[in-house]
């Protein structure tokens, strides 16, 4: 793997980690708002809670589900079903890793086309966030690089395969 994809898709996950972060730290701050905001309603008070808080969640997530995967690519960390196939031969493992090398790679590219064509749809319908009224096609970007830095770190990996052997 070029030391150079593995420092992008590192600095990726750390990316998808800090904005994992920034939606906890609003949720935690929402969620103490709610607390005193019952508290102050026994005084005749009230306390509001973060304007636009569901908009920036449900954009931030948007964004950060997939920006974890071409990390996880790297790592090997994904699921892998290994009870059957630790019974067949080497050889036989290896043809089954490589088939889902490249059916990873078919995936995460038919995804990347398919969320291309929804945020050219959002771009087009002008889309927005109701409450912070924004805009919700650029929260597409992020997904859509991931899923061609999945696609790119498996086609690394099955170079490497290749390669090995």
């Amino acid at each position: 793997m070029p030391k150079k994809l593995d420092w992008i898709v590192s600095g990726w996950a750390l990316l998808a980690g800090v904005l994992t972060l920034l939606i906890v730290l609003a949720t935690t701050i929402n969620t103490a708002a709610f607390g005193a905001d019952k508290i102050a309603r026994l005084f005749g008070a009230n306390v509001a809670g973060l304007a636009g808080y569901e908009d920036f969640v449900r954009l931030t997530i948007s964004a950060v589900a997939l920006m974890f995967f071409p990390y996880c690519q790297r790592r090997k960390g994904h699921v892998a079903v290994d009870l059957f196939a630790d019974h067949f031969s080497v050889q036989i493992q290896q043809i089954l890793e490589k088939i889902i090398l490249v059916l990873t790679i078919l995936l995460a590219l038919f995804l990347a086309y398919w969320m291309s064509l929804g945020m050219i749809s959002a771009y087009q319908d002008f889309a927005s966030s109701p409450i912070l009224g924004w805009p919700n096609w650029p929260f597409y970007i992020p997904g859509i690089l991931s899923l061609v830095l999945w696609a790119l770190v498996a086609a690394m990996q099955l170079r490497e395969k290749r390669t090995s052997e």
